[in-house]
């Protein structure tokens, strides 16, 4: 089978800063590689353009489809796609004069989705963990205080951080919150609380990180699928979140993580995640991790192979 996944992006490949989705895309390809002698490209050569595809999957692009014959175009969505942006970003178009299957990560995405775009199909196939949290076995680790802000988004940042200081560090002096990949200009003088910023680490030093820590904080105001939520999960780090948009689908409240109302709640779940002994944390913990197993890249691949063999 004729197989192209095409990435807009200016990154290498081989670049150890790309970012989660790129890592998405470069490990689904090594896949279809194997399997199916797929090509990967960035750029719309014209050997690629004079090419026909039997199938052409492309990553939150879909202009390509206006420049390569294909039998079958697959748009593998990963943002919201407005149609203001749409048009802006010279998307529109292209999906309205092409035979397009759309591909989502949640049901929360394609809800979002106008119906505008006359996609011939949509389907949800949920992203997967990276190879470096693909673990068989649970562990618990050795567990501290410490809490991390793992998205890249500062929304609610400065709600948490306030009741960080006001109450969780006053009634925790041992409790750390390390925030991740957000710039500490804006904040000064928070180390005495105990939070800490971290310039954008790798994906070894992160790990670290989830291994000796008790909850992660994702809001959720805005997440597609949320790809640090079930990275997560695998290392037993269950969620604190409001379950907004996407988190909706992947948190279970008290399987996986804690669904709360307000920030005042938030400020009490953290605490009783403090309060927990080691058996009744390893119970959660071992909870949470079971639920990252279907996130498994071992799982979501037959999803792609379905899709890919069975139209």
């Amino acid at each position: 089978m004729n197989i192209l996944i095409y990435v807009n992006t200016k990154q290498s490949f081989s670049n150890s800063k790309i970012g989660g989705i790129e890592i998405l895309n470069l490990n689904l390809f090594n896949f279809l590689k194997k399997k199916y002698n797929a090509i990967l490209s960035n750029k719309i050569t014209k050997k690629i353009s004079k090419t026909n595809w039997d199938l052409v999957i492309s990553s939150n692009d879909a202009i390509i489809f206006n420049y390569i014959s294909s039998k079958r175009k697959i748009l593998w969505l990963h943002n919201k796609l407005q149609i203001e942006k749409s048009f802006r970003k010279k998307q529109f178009f292209p999906i309205i004069k092409n035979n397009i299957e759309c591909v989502f990560p949640s049901h929360y995405l394609n809800k979002e989705t106008s119906i505008i775009y006359n996609f011939e199909r949509r389907l949800i196939i949920p992203n997967f963990l990276k190879k470096e949290f693909n673990f068989d076995k649970f562990n618990l680790y050795k567990k501290k205080n410490i809490f991390i802000w793992a998205v890249q988004r500062t929304k609610g940042l400065d709600n948490v951080i306030n009741e960080w200081k006001t109450s969780i560090f006053r009634n925790n002096l041992d409790a750390e919150l390390h925030i991740f990949s957000i710039n500490n200009q804006s904040y000064k003088n928070l180390t005495k609380y105990n939070i800490f910023f971290h310039s954008r680490v790798s994906r070894r030093e992160l790990i670290k990180f989830y291994k000796k820590s008790k909850a992660a904080i994702c809001l959720g105001f805005d997440e597609t699928f949320c790809l640090n939520s079930i990275e997560s999960t695998s290392m037993g780090v269950p969620i604190i979140t409001f379950g907004f948009t996407a988190l909706k689908e992947i948190i279970e409240n008290k399987i996986n993580g804690f669904i709360v109302k307000d920030y005042h709640e938030l400020s009490n779940k953290i605490s009783y995640i403090i309060s927990l002994n080691e058996k009744k944390f390893s119970k959660i913990s071992k909870s949470t991790f079971n639920t990252s197993q279907k996130y498994k890249f071992k799982i979501i691949k037959k999803k792609w192979i379905d899709l890919i063999e069975n139209n």
